[in-house]
C-alpha cells in the first residue's frame, strides 16, 4: 500500500467516524482499516495535512486529465446566525450555481464553533481574533448600535447621555454581549454603563422584535438593524456617542496549499463581502 493510499484510507476513518463505514467508503475490506485504533490531537493535525496533500494530488490529477481545476468536492461554512442568514446564504447559492460539482454544508449559529474540531473549511467572524495559525482575511467592520422604536421614544423620551440608559427599559441580546456593560466614547472619553435589562435574549433576532414592538431600547450589531434604521421603524439613540468597532474577517486553516473548492469560495465570499460592506452605516 503507498503513502497516498493510506492518508485516504486514515482521513476515510476520521471523516466517517469508524473503520466499517470508511472501508464501505473506499471500498476495501475492514481490517485493511483497522491498524489506526483512534485519532489523537497529533493524529487529527495529520489529517488536516493528509486532506491538503490529497487535494493538491486531485487537482494535479485534474489538470493532466485535462479538467482545467474544476472545483469539486464537499465545502463547510460557518457564521454567526444573523450574518450567515443575510450575508453568506447568498454567496453560498451563488457559488452552487457556478460550480455544480460542489457541496455546501452550512453551520450558522451564535457560538464559536472550532474549525479543527468540527471540520470547518471556512468561517465569517465579527469581532477581535484570537492569535492562531489560521489565515485571517478582513473584508469589513460593523458596529454597535443602540436603537429603539419610535413609539418607545415618543412616550420615554430618547436618551441623551449614556448614563440615561439606567431609566430606560433594556432589552439585552446575548448573541452580541453577555457583559452587562455597555462602552462608550465620545472626545476621547470612554463611559461604561452597567445595564439593567428587563428583557434578556438568547438571539438578536428576538431583541429586534421586542424593540419593534415598541417595549425597550436594545443594542445590536449594524448590520442587523439596517433595514429597520432606513425605513424609520427603529431610531438610533445617543448620536455622538460612539460604540466599539468590530472587524469582520473571513477565516480558513489551510494557507496557500488551499485546496481548490476552498480558494474559489474565499475569492467569491471576500469579493462579495468586500464589496458590500455589510452594516457600515
Amino acid at each position: 500500500m503507498d503513502r497516498l493510499e493510506s492518508m485516504a484510507i486514515f482521513l476515510a476513518v476520521v471523516d466517517e467516524g469508524g473503520f466499517a463505514a470508511a472501508a464501505r467508503k473506499m471500498k476495501i475490506s475492514p481490517p485493511v482499516v483497522t491498524r489506526i485504533v483512534r485519532v489523537t490531537d497529533v493524529g487529527a493535525r495529520y489529517a488536516e495535512d493528509c486532506r491538503r496533500v490529497l487535494a493538491d494530488v486531485s487537482e494535479m490529477e485534474d489538470l493532466a486529465a485535462g479538467a482545467h481545476g474544476a472545483v469539486r468536492g464537499r465545502l463547510v461554512v460557518t457564521a454567526s446566525a444573523m450574518f450567515g442568514r443575510m450575508y453568506v446564504t447568498p454567496i453560498v447559492l451563488e457559488y452552487l450555481r457556478r460550480y455544480p460539482e460542489a457541496e455546501v454544508e452550512c453551520r450558522f449559529a451564535d457560538r464559536i464553533i472550532n474549525l479543527m474540531d468540527e471540520g470547518i473549511d471556512v468561517a465569517i467572524r465579527i469581532g477581535q481574533l484570537a492569535d492562531s495559525s489560521y489565515q485571517a482575511i478582513p473584508v469589513g467592520t460593523v458596529r454597535r448600535v443602540v436603537c429603539a422604536s419610535p413609539s418607545y421614544l415618543a412616550e420615554h423620551g430618547a436618551p441623551q447621555t449614556p448614563e440615561d440608559l439606567r431609566q430606560h427599559v433594556i432589552v439585552s441580546s446575548n448573541g452580541v454581549s453577555t457583559s452587562p456593560d455597555w462602552r462608550f466614547t465620545k472626545g476621547g472619553a470612554t463611559t461604561i454603563v452597567r445595564v439593567q435589562p428587563r428583557m434578556t435574549v438568547m438571539s438578536n433576532d428576538e431583541a429586534i422584535i421586542a424593540a419593534l414592538d415598541g417595549f425597550g431600547i436594545t443594542r445590536v450589531l449594524s448590520y442587523m438593524v439596517a433595514a429597520p434604521l432606513s425605513d424609520g421603524r427603529l431610531v438610533e439613540v445617543l448620536h455622538g456617542h460612539e460604540t466599539p468597532t468590530l472587524p469582520v474577517h473571513v477565516v480558513h486553516h489551510e494557507g496557500r496549499h488551499a485546496a481548490r473548492k476552498v480558494r474559489a469560495f474565499l475569492d467569491l465570499a471576500v469579493g462579495e463581502l468586500r464589496g458590500e460592506r455589510p452594516g457600515k452605516q
